[in-house]
């Protein structure tokens, strides 16, 4: 079930500012856009994916996961399976004579929706250590330093505390709680989440689903909870979610408009936001959502490009006519001459290694890297329509390899050197956690 095309006059945009937007991010270094989606009256009328990447390809949100969650809880408060004024601690009598601190046992579940548990930074790897492995257990003896409800701080473990409050209220996993519920009213059909070691999904990052998926949630909030004329959440959480429930600080106009429900404040409307540019940016004076991904560390640059070039297009009035440009354009890859690829392992060249890779393995058509193969085609273009694709050329002596975890934002640098059989290897964009490279995708199963 795709969403509805149109053309951008069709639906009173202006097409030059959608090809200004992304010329303007084109220019923009540590910026890569591999997918876009923009909706207006609730048609899609621009969608790009930049090669390797593709429309039926899942995408890593990382912490535009939390949107998703944010929506599970709102179903479970619908259905009266949670209580926003209730403790945390009250749905896991068995932590209850493990937590002596008031402060930690006085966190309800509206404040760790709102990232005001009462803590004052992140505490993530503080939770893992002190649950000896469950984050929640670990959450729960972290004393915070204010009063619940009264100081935001982007934490981790609220996000989880929902995921762990959905499963022990219904036994499902957020996966199978939203499915029934969200997944398939919306028709989104390929999607995952990855578990902690409880098996609870993290809920703060970890999911993978589409760009269309993304763009459907959106729409969902967009139109006030409400999907094909059938409401599905109700429009007061809706609001409620996407108010500012606390204050947000710095400079950034849309990183201090305020913090809702696992949902940003922008200078306009509000968003999903994941790291490295997976964003989801609804604007309902405009009635349109704009659905990202990407590979970015200059997020601030991608919304001052959206607010000074794809906004003001949004209600422009119908500019040219016809379909925005439809394409697919291909991400940088290496360049050079193309020769025959050695059959040989590669060991790493001193200072040279990321994270635990200490052996690399060429053969013609193949690539290892650890436990993971990855096709490897001829030069000249991107290799590849599973869940990893290769790109190489010769400069001089040295045989650089892009391999890109196309499920993911993130590409691997490589260069080897055949005569001295070893490799450097650079991260683009590292990822966040510490799974090995056959592990960069979507869970399986």
């Amino acid at each position: 079930m795709s969403l509805p095309r149109s053309t951008p006059a069709e639906q009173g945009v202006d097409a030059t500012g959608i090809t200004a937007f992304v010329d303007a991010l084109a220019g923009t270094p540590e910026v890569e856009l591999h997918s876009l989606m923009v909706l207006r009256h609730g048609h899609v009328v621009a969608e790009q994916w930049w090669r390797p990447y593709a429309p039926d390809r899942p995408h890593l949100l990382y912490s535009l996961s939390k949107s998703f969650a944010s929506t599970a809880l709102g179903f479970a408060v619908a259905e009266g399976l949670v209580d926003l004024d209730a403790t945390v601690l009250s749905y896991f009598p068995r932590f209850d004579k493990k937590i002596k601190d008031p402060k930690s046992r006085s966190i309800r579940v509206r404040d760790v929706a709102a990232m005001a548990s009462g803590h004052t930074g992140e505490t993530i790897d503080e939770a893992f250590a002190a649950g000896r492995g469950d984050p929640l257990l670990g959450f729960l003896r972290l004393p915070p330093e204010h009063e619940p409800g009264s100081v935001f701080a982007y934490n981790q473990p609220c996000t989880h505390a929902l995921s762990a409050i959905i499963q022990q209220v219904t036994g499902d996993t957020l996966t199978a709680f939203l499915r029934t519920r969200l997944f398939q009213p919306l028709g989104i059909e390929r999607y995952g989440w990855s578990p902690d070691r409880q098996g609870r999904d993290l809920g703060f990052t970890g999911l993978f689903t589409t760009t269309e998926a993304v763009a459907k949630l959106g729409q969902l909030y967009l139109d006030e909870g409400r999907w094909q004329g059938r409401k599905l959440l109700p429009a007061e959480w809706v609001a409620e979610a996407t108010r500012a429930h606390v204050a947000t600080a710095g400079d950034d106009p849309d990183w201090r408009a305020g913090y809702g429900f696992q949902f940003w404040r922008n200078r306009e409307g509000y968003r999903g936001d994941g790291a490295f540019g997976q964003l989801m940016v609804v604007l309902p004076e405009a009635d349109a959502v704009v659905a990202i991904t990407s590979q970015s560390h200059d997020i601030p640059a991608v919304m001052d490009a959206l607010f000074d070039h794809l906004r003001p297009a949004l209600t422009a009035g119908s500019g040219p006519a016809g379909a925005w440009p439809v394409g697919s354009p291909e991400l940088p890859r290496p360049a050079g001459p193309g020769r025959a690829i050695p059959t040989m392992s590669y060991r790493p060249a001193p200072d040279h290694a990321v994270g635990s890779l200490r052996k690399i393995r060429t053969r013609p058509g193949r690539l290892s890297v650890d436990r993971l193969t990855a096709p490897l085609g001829e030069p000249g273009g991107w290799t590849g329509d599973g869940p990893h694709a290769t790109a190489y050329a010769w400069d001089g002596d040295t045989l650089r390899i892009d391999l890109i975890f196309v499920e993911t934002p993130h590409r691997l640098h490589l260069a080897l050197d055949p005569a001295a059989g070893t490799f450097a290897a650079r991260w683009q964009t590292e990822p966040l956690g510490r799974d090995p490279f056959d592990r960069l995708r979507m869970p399986q199963g």
